[in-house]
C-alpha cells in the first residue's frame, strides 16, 4: 500500500475519569491469591501496568466516540461537508445492529452521502479504518473522513474478577488464561485523514503493509457466554505466552514487508507507536524488529491495554507531549489477535 495524496490531519483522544490500580484489582482477588499462593504485586510486576482507567457505568461507546470525534473535527478545522467517510473501529460498540457509527454520524451532523460503517478486527479496527479511508481518498472517491473508536473495559475486568472469585475449582492455569483480561483499560481515539490538497498540516500518510497468521486465531478469544457465566458481561481467555511469541514473529514479517513497500530501513524511523500490551511485549517487539526502544512512546503503564484505541490514542498523546517533531518519520506498529498485523508509515 502506497499513498501519494493522503494526509493525517488530526488525532484526538479522550480518557476516562476513574483510575483503578493493579493493586486494587489484586486486593479484590486476595482470597484467590491466598488460596493459590500467588505473590502480591504479580499483576504490575509481569505487565508493567500500575493502573488503568474506566468510564462511568452505563456510558455507551458511541456517545464517547462522538465526543472524541468532535475534538478531531475541531482540530482538523475544515468544513464538515468535506467528510465522506465515517468508521467506528473499536471492539466495543453500542449494539450488534445497527452500526455504532450510525449514531456517531447523526451526533456529528456529517453529510448524508458519507459511507458509514463499523469495522471490527480486534485491536486493529481503527488502523483498518485508516487503510479503507486512505484507499478511497487516493482513488478520489472522498476528500476527507474520520475513524473513531471507544473501548469500555470495565465489564470485562470486573466480570473476570467475579468469575475467578466464584470458581471453587480454580487452578493456577485458570488464572493464567484470565490474566490478560485484568490488563484491560478504557480509552477513546479519533483520526482524521484528508486529501493532500485539503490538508493544512502536510502530515503525509505514506502507506504500509499487513500480514495474517490465522493459524493462531484461538490464542486469544473473547465473547459473551451468558449460559456459562450467568450474565451478559464479556469474558476472554488468552494464552499470553504463545500469543506473545506468535505475535512478535508475525510483526517481524510485517515490518520487513512494510520497509520494502516504503523503501525504508530501520535508520529511517525517527519515532514509533505500538499497540499497548505490556512491558515484555514492548521489549521483545523492539528487539525483534531491531528498533531502539527510545523511539517508542508508551502509555500502557497508566492506561493498560485499551484495545483498538490503544495505538492511535498513544500516538495522539505522544504528539501532544512533543514526542514527535516536524519532519519525523513515524511508524505505527500494530498487532491484533487473529493474528493480524498492520504497520504504517507517516511523514510528519
Amino acid at each position: 500500500m502506497r499513498y501519494q495524496h493522503v494526509c493525517v490531519e488530526a488525532l484526538a483522544y479522550s480518557l476516562p475519569p476513574q483510575v483503578v490500580t493493579s493493586a486494587e484489582i489484586e486486593s479484590r482477588l486476595a482470597s484467590v491469591y491466598e488460596r493459590l499462593a500467588l505473590p502480591e504485586g504479580r499483576l504490575e510486576l509481569m505487565t508493567g501496568i500500575r493502573e488503568r482507567r474506566f468510564w462511568d457505568r452505563g456510558t455507551t461507546p458511541g456517545s464517547l466516540s462522538a465526543q472524541t470525534a468532535e475534538l478531531a473535527l475541531a482540530a482538523a478545522g475544515f468544513d464538515r461537508s468535506h467528510y465522506g467517510f465515517l468508521a467506528h473501529g473499536s471492539v466495543c460498540r453500542d449494539q450488534l445492529e445497527p452500526a455504532t457509527a450510525s449514531g456517531v454520524h447523526q451526533a456529528l451532523s456529517l453529510p448524508q452521502s458519507a459511507f458509514v460503517l463499523d469495522v471490527s478486527n480486534a485491536c486493529l479496527g481503527l488502523l483498518n479504518g485508516m487503510i479503507m479511508l486512505a484507499n478511497m481518498i487516493e482513488l478520489g472517491q472522498v476528500r476527507a473522513g474520520l475513524i473513531v473508536g471507544t473501548e469500555t473495559g470495565r465489564d470485562l475486568v470486573e466480570a473476570t474478577i467475579d468469575s475467578l472469585l466464584e470458581n471453587p475449582r480454580l487452578t493456577r492455569q485458570d488464572v493464567k488464561l484470565a490474566f490478560a483480561s485484568l490488563t484491560i483499560g478504557s480509552g477513546s481515539a479519533a483520526i482524521v485523514l484528508c486529501d493532500r490538497k485539503l490538508s493544512r498540516t502536510g502530515h503525509r500518510f505514506l502507506g504500509g503493509a499487513c500480514q495474517a497468521d490465522t493459524s493462531s486465531h484461538r490464542l486469544c478469544a473473547g465473547g459473551i457466554e451468558s449460559e456459562t457465566h450467568g450474565d451478559s458481561r464479556p469474558r476472554m481467555q488468552t494464552d499470553s505466552e504463545a500469543l506473545l511469541q506468535a505475535g512478535v514473529q508475525l510483526a517481524e514479517q510485517t515490518w520487513q514487508e512494510t520497509k520494502r513497500v516504503l523503501g525504508w530501513t530501520n535508520s529511517h524511523v525517527d519515532k514509533a507507536f505500538t499497540h499497548q500490551v505490556g512491558r515484555a511485549h514492548r521489549r521483545l517487539l523492539y528487539e525483534r524488529l531491531g528498533l531502539d526502544t527510545r523511539l517508542d512512546f508508551s502509555t500502557v503503564e497508566f492506561l493498560g491495554n485499551t484495545g483498538a484505541a490503544a495505538l492511535p490514542l498513544t500516538a495522539a498523546l505522544g504528539i501532544e507531549r512533543g514526542h514527535v517533531q516536524t519532519g519525523d518519520r513515524v511508524a505505527f506498529l500494530g498487532i491484533g489477535s487473529g493474528l493480524n498485523s498492520i504497520m504504517l508509515g507517516l511523514d510528519w
